[in-house]
């Protein structure tokens, strides 16, 4: 049996997996980058396309730890991925 992801907006759709670019702020607040080819799901009904929460996690705790100084205006998602961390984990996520 296939199971159907239901789009998290309408709660109606089906969802597609895609890449998609997304703009984020720097936890320092400096300035937004656009992360490219970041893996999305797009809605077939209301075409709102998001991000699941564990690509969120990892898109933050990836900014938090990084230096994110020497971050261009525009970088692909699995390139940020491989930016050396300063930290091996986010010590300040209680979660």
């Amino acid at each position: 049996m296939i199971k159907v992801e239901i789009c998290e907006w309408c709660n109606e759709g089906s969802l597609s997996d895609v890449t998609a670019p997304v703009y984020w702020e720097l936890p320092d607040g400096t300035k937004a980058i656009e992360i490219t080819a970041t893996p999305s799901k797009r809605c077939d009904a209301c075409g709102a396309c998001y991000q699941v929460d564990s690509i969120v996690k990892q898109i933050e705790d990836q900014l938090f730890l990084i230096n994110t100084a020497q971050l261009d205006k525009s970088i692909p998602f699995e390139e940020l991925m491989k930016v050396p961390r300063l930290l091996k984990r986010n010590y300040f996520d209680f979660s």
